[in-house]
C-alpha cells in the first residue's frame, strides 16, 4: 500500500497523534471502561505520555518491536498507546502463545522488549517472558502490566517530549505487527502502518454509525486485530466509549449492562449471549450488535435483535479487508451474507481457487481483495503465491456474490486454507500435525475439524502409529514438551490403520472430517 494510491483516505499523522487530537476534542467523556476502573481521555492521554516517556528513558528507541502478552484490561489499553507513543512497535501475540510460538516471532523482528501480564491462569507469564529472554540476541526488557514506568514530571513537559518522539516518524511506517492465522508453519507477521490502520478503524465505525455517544462494548481478545481495530481504535475514532469485559458472559454481561452498552460485538463463542438472563437488560441500550466467526441462524438474529437493536455480520482479518453488512441492508441480506467492504476503495474478486479466472456472481470461488488497508506483504518472507500477479491478497476463503437490495454482498461459503477456528483461534493444521510427526511414535499424522457447539470447532488427530497405542495424554504429554500453546493441541484421537487418501494421494481430509461428525452424532444424538 502506498500513500500515492490511498492518500485520500489515509490520514496524515501517526496513531499517537490521531489519538491525542481526539482527547483535546473529548477530554472529559470516557475513553475506556473496565471491571478494573475507567479513564477519561483527558486521564489516558496523560498517563500515557508518562508512560511514554519512561519506556524512551529505559533506553527504548522508535521502531524497537515489543513482544505482547496480555488479556483484556484497564492497563492492557493504557499500555497500547504508551509504547504507540514511545514510537514502539507492538507486536500482538497472544496470552496464550508458548515458546514454540514466541521463540520464532520475537527473534523474526528483532524484539527489543517483551510485555507480559502477571497473575494469568496457567502460566506465570512473567517468568516465561524472563526464561525466552535468555540467549535472545536483541531482548532487553521485561515489561509488566499495570507496573510500567511513567516519568515523574510535568504533563506539559510529558507532552512535548512525546511531541518530538512522533515527530520523527513517518505516517506511512510501520506501527504493529499483526500475526496471520498462516497455513504453514508459525504465524507470518503482518505489518500495519499507522495511517491505514487507523483509516481501517475508522471505517469500520463509520459504517456502523458511531458517534461520540456510543458506547462500545468489546469480548473477544483486545490485541487481536479485530480487538484494536473494532474495541480500540474504531471508537476511538470517533471519541466513543471501550467497554472492554473479558470472554465470559458471567462477568461481561453486568458490566455491559451497567456501563449501558449501545453495540456489541460478540465473536462464535458469544452467540449464546442471547440467552442469558441479562440480555434484555443490555438491549434496553442495544443500538448495534455485530455477529462475527460463524454462520448466523434465524433464530440466533432474531433473539439477538429482540430489543429492537439493528443486527449485522462482520469479516474480517489480520491481513485487512472488513466486510460488513450495510446500516439499510433488509433482514435477509444481515443473516445470509457478510455484507460489503467498508471503504470505497476496497476492490474484491472472486476467482477459481489456484487461477486468476473470475467466477459469475453467485457461483463459489476464493476471496480475493486489495485496498487502501490490505497488506501487499508479510514480513521477512517472500510469498508471491498468497497474492495474484497484480496485487489482490488469496485470503483462502471461499465465497459467493449474492445481488441484495443493490449491493454485491459476499457470503462466505467455506475456505481453502487447512486451519480450524476454534473459538476465534485459528490453528494451523499443517504446523500441529508436523509437531505431531515429531512424536517417535507416529507415522502419520492429520488434524481436522471436529464441530463443537460452543467453540464452533475443534481439532481431532487421526493418526497412524508404529503400533504403539498413543493417548490424548501422550500428546498433551508431547506437545507441552514443545511448549506449544495449549489451544493447538489436539481434544480428540482417533487412530487408524492408515490415513485415507485421495487417487492422487493427497489425504482425504474430507472422509476424515465426515467421519468424525458422523461418530460425535452417534454419541450425542
Amino acid at each position: 500500500m502506498t500513500r500515492d494510491e490511498y492518500g485520500e483516505f489515509w490520514g496524515t499523522s501517526t496513531i499517537a497523534d490521531e489519538f491525542h487530537a481526539v482527547a483535546l476534542a473529548h477530554p472529559d467523556r470516557d475513553a475506556v471502561v473496565t471491571a478494573q476502573g475507567r479513564r477519561t481521555y483527558a486521564e489516558l492521554d496523560a498517563e500515557t505520555d508518562r508512560i511514554a516517556v519512561g519506556l524512551a528513558e529505559l533506553g527504548l528507541h522508535p521502531g524497537d518491536p515489543v513482544i505482547i502478552q496480555v488479556t483484556n484490561r484497564l492497563e492492557t489499553v493504557v499500555a497500547w498507546y504508551a509504547l504507540l507513543k514511545a514510537g514502539l512497535v507492538p507486536v500482538a501475540t497472544l496470552a496464550a502463545h508458548r515458546g514454540h510460538e514466541i521463540a520464532h516471532i520475537s527473534r523474526a523482528v528483532g524484539a527489543r522488549a517483551h510485555l507480559v501480564e502477571a497473575g494469568t491462569k496457567g502460566i506465570d507469564l512473567v517468568a516465561f517472558a524472563h526464561e525466552q529472554a535468555l540467549d535472545h540476541p536483541t531482548m532487553r526488557h521485561v515489561l509488566v502490566l499495570g507496573d510500567l514506568p511513567a516519568a515523574d514530571i510535568d504533563p506539559d513537559e510529558a507532552r512535548k517530549r512525546v511531541e518530538e518522539i512522533q515527530r520523527g516518524i513517518d505516517p506511512d511506517a510501520v506501527a504493529v505487527f499483526q500475526l496471520s492465522g498462516g497455513t504453514t508453519g508459525v504465524p507470518k507477521l503482518i505489518p500495519r502502518q499507522h495511517a491505514e490502520y487507523w483509516y481501517n478503524a475508522r471505517a469500520y465505525g463509520d459504517v456502523l454509525g458511531w458517534t461520540a455517544d456510543d458506547r462500545v462494548g468489546h469480548l473477544i481478545p483486545v490485541i487481536h486485530n479485530a480487538g484494536v481495530v473494532c474495541g480500540v481504535h474504531g471508537p476511538h475514532t470517533r471519541g466513543a466509549c471501550l467497554v472492554l469485559t473479558d470472554h465470559d458472559l458471567d462477568t461481561a454481561m453486568p458490566l455491559l449492562v451497567a456501563e449501558r452498552t449501545t453495540s456489541v460485538l460478540f465473536g462464535h463463542v458469544h452467540y449464546r449471549a442471547p440467552e442469558h438472563p441479562l440480555y434484555d437488560r443490555l438491549a434496553e441500550t442495544l443500538r448495534v450488535a455485530v455477529l462475527s466467526g460463524a454462520k448466523v441462524s434465524e433464530d440466533l438474529f432474531t433473539t439477538t435483535g429482540r430489543g429492537g437493536a439493528w443486527v449485522g455480520q462482520l469479516f474480517g482479518m489480520a491481513e485487512g479487508m472488513f466486510l460488513v453488512t450495510p446500516q439499510d441492508g433488509s433482514p435477509e441480506l444481515r443473516r445470509t451474507t457478510v455484507g460489503v467492504p467498508i471503504s470505497p476503495a476496497d476492490e474484491v474478486r472472486l476467482v477459481e481457487p489456484g487461477t486468476e479466472n473470475e467466477v459469475p456472481d453467485g457461483e463459489v470461488g476464493e476471496l480475493c481483495c486489495r485496498g487502501p488497508y490490505t497488506l501487499r506483504g508479510y514480513f521477512g518472507v517472500d510469498r508471491p503465491e498468497a497474492f495474484t500477479s497484480d496485487g489482490f491478497y488469496r485470503t483462502g476463503d471461499l465465497a459467493a456474490v449474492r445481488l441484495l437490495d443493490g449491493y454485491r454482498a459476499i457470503s462466505i461459503e467455506g475456505r481453502i486454507k487447512d486451519l480450524i477456528n476454534r473459538g476465534g483461534e485459528k490453528i494451523n493444521a499443517e504446523e500441529v500435525e508436523l509437531l505431531l510427526l515429531s512424536h517417535p511414535h507416529v507415522v502419520e499424522a492429520a488434524l481436522v475439524a471436529m464441530p463443537d457447539p460452543r467453540l464452533g470447532e475443534r481439532g481431532c488427530a487421526y493418526l497412524a502409529t508404529d503400533g504403539t497405542d498413543v493417548t490424548l495424554d501422550d500428546l498433551r504429554a508431547h506437545l507441552t514438551r514443545l511448549d506449544v500453546a495449549k489451544f493447538k493441541w489436539p481434544e480428540r484421537v482417533e487412530l487408524v490403520e492408515a490415513l485415507p487418501r485421495t487417487k492422487v494421494g493427497k489425504l482425504d481430509k474430507k472422509v476424515m472430517t465426515a467421519d468424525i461428525t458422523a461418530r460425535l452424532s452417534g454419541e450425542n444424538p
